[in-house]
Formats: structure tokens, C-alpha cells, sequence
């Protein structure tokens, strides 16, 4: 079983990026620690604490159910990308962790979909 997040602009041409739900949440995973907390520590994903007590503009990302869920809207997209960005770039510069080059990657990807869907002024699809 698996993941895809996708434009949702009905073009099956769009860009989009999969992942298995392993995969998808290894990436949250290296995406909150880039955001200076444990995923694991948070309510959803085995913790008590409330999304509430941090300040990230990735929680539409972060704290979203694997198989289902609201899409984002172009305004979360929006938001997100900037820090997507600079956590690609903070990422690169320590180089030498081939788990880190994939998540690198991963978010490359992830980034260029959301700049897809915000060109388009369309909502990112999870399905």
C-alpha cells in the first residue's frame, strides 16, 4: 500500500511524487527533527504532545493521516515552501548521509509538485 500526492488539476501529466507509507513516514520523520522535535513525541504518532505547543509552517504535512485526509489548499503549499526549501538547503551542505541524500531528494520532488499546483492555483491531492 502506498502513497501518492498529486495536483489535483485531473491531468493524469501532472507531476507527482509516491511513496510506501514506510517511506512517507521516515520522511516526516527527518522533516520534523529538521524542525527540532520528534515525530514520535507527538499525539498521532505515539506521544501526548498536542501539535499545538510548536510553531511549523510543514504541520498540514506533518500531522496528516497517511491514507487519507483533507488535501492542501495552494495557500499550505505556499506556506510550506520556503521552509521545504531551506531545509533542502541546510541538508545538502552536511552531505555524507545517503538516508539524508534520499529525503533530500524526496522533498525535491515534493517541492516541485506544490510549485505545480500553486502555477495552477490547484490543491495538493493525497491518495
Amino acid at each position: 500500500m502506498g502513497l501518492v500526492l498529486y495536483p489535483g488539476d485531473d491531468d493524469v501529466s501532472s507531476p507527482d511524487i509516491s511513496w510506501s507509507c514506510t517511506h512517507f513516514h521516515l520522511f516526516r520523520v527527518w522533516l520534523a527533527q529538521a524542525e527540532g522535535f520528534s515525530l514520535s513525541e507527538m499525539q498521532g504518532f505515539r506521544g501526548d504532545r498536542p501539535w499545538s505547543t510548536l510553531s511549523t509552517t510543514l504541520e498540514p504535512l506533518l500531522n496528516h493521516p497517511d491514507d487519507a485526509g483533507p488535501d492542501l489548499a495552494p495557500t499550505q503549499c505556499a506556506a510550506m515552501l520556503p521552509r521545504l526549501e531551506a531545509i533542502i538547503d541546510e541538508r545538502q551542505q552536511e552531505g555524507g548521509d545517503p538516508d539524508g541524500e534520499l529525503r533530500t531528494v524526496d522533498a525535491r520532488q515534493l517541492v516541485a509538485v506544490m510549485k505545480f499546483c500553486l502555477d495552477r492555483d490547484v490543491e495538493l491531492i493525497f491518495g
